[in-house]
């Protein structure tokens, strides 16, 4: 089975993004790649994957104790299902600016593990000022991140985590921080 967890762009949530966010129309738009000053591998195109569900993490930040880092390997795809794409409109600004975010402790035992690409379905690791520099920080040690994924739940299917293979497809874009791409499940 596959499933498509790219967000759709319509006109109407275009418009709302490139209102909210003004890398939108440099790459940043949907769901993409923070690459950085870095070129996406194309041996990264098909990735064994996990999503964590973590949409009953409210009001802190998602943290090590909150998955099972044993089921994460290196080269990986790992996910993360909060739920708030779903909850919060896409392109609106409190989308871009109250998202839940990965704690600095859980990004640095994913880089340990040399998983390859974060994936999560909001608008980035972190928030605000710690948003770009922490991009930088992972593009730097070769793992990239990949925001605005949707349809994470149908992988899920109402389990706290899954393993899938990862199908990313980056437009080729060359010199910009952002890559537009389409992500699709395959289970």
């Amino acid at each position: 089975m596959l499933i498509d967890l790219s967000v759709r762009i319509t006109i109407e949530s275009n418009k709302e993004a490139m209102k909210n966010l003004e890398l939108a129309s440099f790459g940043h738009l949907g769901t993409h790649f923070d690459v950085m000053n870095k070129e996406f591998p194309l041996h990264f195109i098909r990735r064994n994957a996990i999503v964590f569900d973590v949409s009953g993490i409210e009001d802190r930040d998602i943290g090590i104790k909150d998955i099972d880092l044993s089921l994460v390997e290196s080269d990986m795809f790992v996910a993360f299902y909060s739920g708030y794409i779903e909850k919060v409109s896409y392109g609106s600004k409190t989308y871009f600016t109250s998202h839940p975010q990965l704690s600095n402790d859980l990004i640095d035992e994913l880089l340990i593990r040399k998983i390859s690409i974060i994936g999560i379905d909001f608008a980035g690791v972190r928030r605000g000022a710690e948003h770009t520099p922490k991009d930088q920080y992972c593009a730097d040690q070769g793992v990239f991140i990949i925001e605005n994924l949707c349809n994470l739940s149908e992988v899920l299917n109402n389990r706290s985590n899954c393993t899938f293979v990862a199908n990313t497809y980056p437009i080729n874009f060359s010199g910009m921080t952002g890559l537009p791409c389409r992500v699709v499940a395959e289970i």
